[in-house]
């Protein structure tokens, strides 16, 4: 496995890792209009936008892509794995890559977690620093805690 950064000709594959991962998993969490919410959130506007900023890698096992994620500023975003790669240290590996790149430049680390993804950030050391609740469609919520990490000194 090797990380390089997204290209411009990436778009797709980053928007399908992230809309069949919140696809596949979201459902068992959050209700329709979370879901829904999600994948706007995850637009090809968006992607694109990162990608230009060069700030969207890959996880590569030799030319498929099993996962992304986006670094913005001090801020990590966008971390999806595809369902049938999880649980093989994909994910772990594109945190460590994130955070090397916000530590090299920030002492703490932010991230917007889903209520899938919490568990697993805490055990990588992030605590939980503000719960929110987003009236979204159909009536529905969405619930996500802002959770940072703070560089050991």
């Amino acid at each position: 496995m090797y990380i390089r950064k997204a290209l411009e000709t990436d778009l797709v594959t980053v928007q399908k890792i992230t809309h069949v991962t919140i696809k596949g998993i979201y459902p068992r969490y959050y209700p329709a209009g979370a879901v829904d919410y999600f994948l706007a959130y995850h637009s090809p506007e968006n992607i694109a936008a990162d990608i230009a900023s060069g700030n969207t890698v890959l996880a590569m096992i030799g030319n498929e892509a099993v996962g992304t994620v986006t670094v913005k500023e001090n801020e990590i975003g966008r971390l999806f794995v595809l369902s049938q790669h999880q649980g093989q240290g994909y994910g772990k590996a594109l945190l460590e890559y994130a955070e090397k790149v916000i530590f090299r430049k920030s002492p703490r680390i932010l991230l917007h977690s889903s209520l899938p993804a919490k568990g697993i950030y805490i055990k990588y050391g992030y605590k939980p620093l503000e719960y929110h609740i987003l009236p979204v469609n159909n009536g529905d919520y969405l619930c996500y805690d802002v959770m940072e990490k703070i560089m050991d000194h």
